[in-house]
């Protein structure tokens, strides 16, 4: 991949976790209270269910069974995890939580799928978790158990989702729509019956909280998910994760701006630091081919043949 395809694939790629940054605003402000559960499964199953619908392809096969497993680590436990850190955390606290996600990543692709490690990606990873530290770590928060323990759970859930999306692909000639939708409805269809089982359906809904599902199906399900799995495509997995510390700054900015939070000097350091962190994760572009030779050709210089001794002196000899 050239340079400049590399940088827009991260760019687009970053995309979906700056959606994903706005899910704290729109489960405090705009979702009915207190239930996680309904939350997760109206933002993945409707999506999930659109999606089969416009495309009309279904699994088959191998991938019944993939699109399970990935639907339940990238859509389903992980939307109903972070669903609950939302409710139980400070949404700053939930997300320096999923920092060990990159973490995660990093080992997992390289014990699955062969990938390097390498000191720029440990310094990712270190540089990463620091910045979000920086950014949302408030000495005075307290912290619930309970969404201490989804934050991390959801975080080890998106790191083996990641990997193993990575390592298994997608299936030949299936386009990446159907593909987004098959994990959708999995992950949705895993959370139905949890949902209906331990929190029913709310007795009342408000104009505000349609407006808040109908903004999580599209922007937060669809685009962003097919966002995401075209970005784990065609991007190493640790680059991937790392993009996903992009949502803990949208979420401080939209703090900031929405629910008159602070953004101190110390925090913006912590954006910076974030930044550098994705841009180290990042491949870096090939090299050329006749980098290394600065002929015009491009090409090693050939030496030239050695002339033949003249017939006089081979005569002398």
């Amino acid at each position: 991949m050239s340079g400049g395809r590399s940088f827009l694939t991260t760019g687009v790629t970053a995309l979906a976790p700056a959606i994903w940054g706005t899910t704290y605003l729109v489960t405090t402000e705009w979702l009915p209270a207190d239930r996680p559960l309904l939350a997760a499964t109206v933002r993945a199953l409707p999506a999930g269910l659109i999606l089969l619908l416009f495309t009309r392809v279904l699994p088959t096969g191998v991938w019944l069974w993939r699109t399970l497993v990935l639907g339940t680590l990238n859509i389903g436990a992980f939307n109903f995890l972070l669903f609950v850190a939302a409710y139980r955390l400070p949404g700053g606290i939930a997300a320096m939580l999923m920092t060990v996600q990159p973490m995660a990543v990093l080992v997992l692709a390289a014990v699955l799928i062969g990938d390097r490690i390498r000191f720029t990606h440990v310094a990712a990873c270190v540089l990463g978790a620091l910045g979000v530290v920086l950014l949302v770590f408030k000495g005075t928060a307290a912290l619930n158990v309970v969404g201490v323990v989804a934050a991390l759970a959801g975080a080890a859930c998106m790191a083996t989702g990641i990997t193993l999306t990575k390592l298994w692909g997608r299936p030949p000639g299936v386009g990446l729509l159907p593909f987004t939708g098959w994990q959708l409805t999995a992950g949705g269809l895993v959370l139905a019956p949890f949902t209906l089982a331990i929190e029913g359906l709310p007795t009342t809904i408000t104009a505000t909280n349609v407006l808040g599902f109908a903004y999580l199906i599209s922007l937060g399900a669809v685009i962003s998910y097919a966002i995401w799995f075209r970005g784990i495509e065609r991007l190493p997995a640790l680059a991937v994760s790392v993009l996903a510390l992009g949502s803990p700054i949208v979420a401080t900015l939209l703090g900031y701006l929405f629910l008159h939070q602070t953004l101190s000097m110390l925090q913006l350091a912590g954006i910076v630091v974030i930044i550098v962190a994705a841009l180290l994760a990042q491949p870096r572009p090939a090299a050329p081919r006749g980098a290394d030779f600065p002929q015009d050709s491009g090409a090693p210089p050939v030496p030239e043949p050695r002339s033949p001794l003249p017939a006089e002196g081979r005569r002398s000899r």
